[in-house]
């Protein structure tokens, strides 16, 4: 009668054939809460099983040499979540540095000079970089990118600061993933809202909306990427998109308007 879902193998005992099983499981729709941005990153204890294989590396993690983010020490840190219109689904900017110990900045640069570890970015709209405790960490310049000398074992923290009279929306990413969620990042993703003239210092990996993992220079093997997702393509590398607010030109009182409107001359012309 019809079709026939369960085959009868010896008398009292059925049985559901695996190809309908498997039909019915490529059936179920894919599910992803509607909040699911702002879920934490999970902690190491749940990470990848320990027979996952990294995917797109050409080596294995543990035989990759430099730095990449480990998931560290648990500290307290409030995240006060905020509402943010973005004017675009498209970032004002993005910026990315790079980073590795010594060897390995010197091994992907050529000619460098050295520059202030704070560097404007997204039409100079914010001002970040990398600190290590209360310093920033060596920087250089070369073939246009910007790289960060770290090193192993010691914990770092993305500072920035709002240089305009507007809200700002900064998304952020380590070694390829969110720095709120854990996972693969993308622009989709919500960040942090930094008032005007304001500055936010953040410390690691989110794991609850009042702590997070301090963001620590690990081996490759050992970083968040490769023990929870199997996947060390995208380690060394800070990434930064800047999102302005709906009805607002975050340009419009920038500090050099500023500037010039306070030193304004009013006896421009010599007697």
């Amino acid at each position: 009668m019809g079709f026939e879902l369960f085959r009868k193998l010896e008398p009292g005992r059925w049985v559901l054939p695996l190809a309908v099983v498997v039909w019915v499981s490529s059936c179920r729709p894919n599910f992803v809460p509607v909040d699911a941005e702002y879920s934490p990153a999970m902690p190491i204890s749940a990470e990848a099983p320990s027979g996952a294989k990294p995917r797109n590396a050409p080596v294995k993690p543990e035989e990759r040499p430099g730095l990449a983010t480990g998931f560290g020490e648990e500290v307290r840190d409030e995240w006060h979540k905020q509402t943010f219109v973005r004017a675009s689904p498209k970032p004002l900017g993005t910026d990315v540095i790079y980073y590795n110990d010594r060897k390995g900045v010197d091994a992907m640069t050529g000619y460098k000079y050295k520059v202030d570890g704070a560097q404007k970015a997204a039409g100079e709209v914010i001002e970040w970089g990398i600190k290590g405790g209360f310093r920033y960490l060596p920087s250089y310049k070369s073939g246009g990118k910007r790289f960060t000398v770290g090193s192993p074992g010691s914990s770092y923290l993305i500072f920035l600061k709002n240089r305009c009279k507007s809200r700002l929306e900064v998304v952020l990413s380590v070694d390829g993933l969110d720095v709120i969620d854990g996972k693969p990042a993308s622009f989709s993703k919500r960040g942090y809202v930094i008032a005007p003239g304001e500055t936010l210092e953040v410390k690691g990996w989110r794991s609850g909306w009042d702590r997070v993992a301090r963001f620590e220079f690990s081996s490759v093997g050992g970083s968040y990427t490769n023990r929870r997702h199997g996947d060390t393509r995208n380690v060394g590398v800070v990434g930064l998109a800047v999102f302005g607010e709906k009805g607002v030109n975050p340009w419009t009182w920038m500090p050099s308007e500023v500037r010039t409107r306070q030193t304004a001359n009013p006896f421009a012309t010599a007697p």
